[in-house]
């Protein structure tokens, strides 16, 4: 980390560990190097275009949740298109993807977000 009021122009070391994460650590080294030039972040090749946008609507859900935002309230904003009105609210699918949202961000927050920085390995 650079020390408060260090100059932003000096250049930095980076360490990598070499290991079965070798290839993740530097592919995350470029794209944080990407960012340190103020480039527009380069997407991570380990998630696709569907898994980002799940991810992202995962962290907006459980943020309403923390706030105790009730479901109904998180699926209108994370599904404006779709009839969540109260008479039809059970059994709505729209319902049981909000709940498993709200589930999967808790994880997330509890530390699954590891994974992420895991490139998915094939057993």
């Amino acid at each position: 980390m650079a020390e408060h009021g260090a100059d932003p122009s000096a250049p930095i070391g980076l360490v990598i560990a070499i290991g079965s994460d070798t290839d993740d650590r530097i592919e995350t080294v470029g794209r944080f190097l990407s960012a340190l030039q103020k480039n527009k972040p380069r997407e991570d090749p380990r998630t696709t275009p569907q898994r980002r946008h799940r991810l992202r609507q995962m962290l907006r859900a459980i943020d309403a949740w923390m706030e105790a935002v009730p479901y109904r309230r998180i699926a209108a904003v994370l599904f404006p298109d779709d009839d969540i009105e109260a008479r039809s609210w059970v059994g709505n699918p729209v319902r049981e993807t909000t709940i498993r949202l709200v589930r999967d961000g808790k994880s997330l927050v509890n530390g699954g977000y590891r994974a992420l920085l895991r490139r998915s390995r094939r057993s």
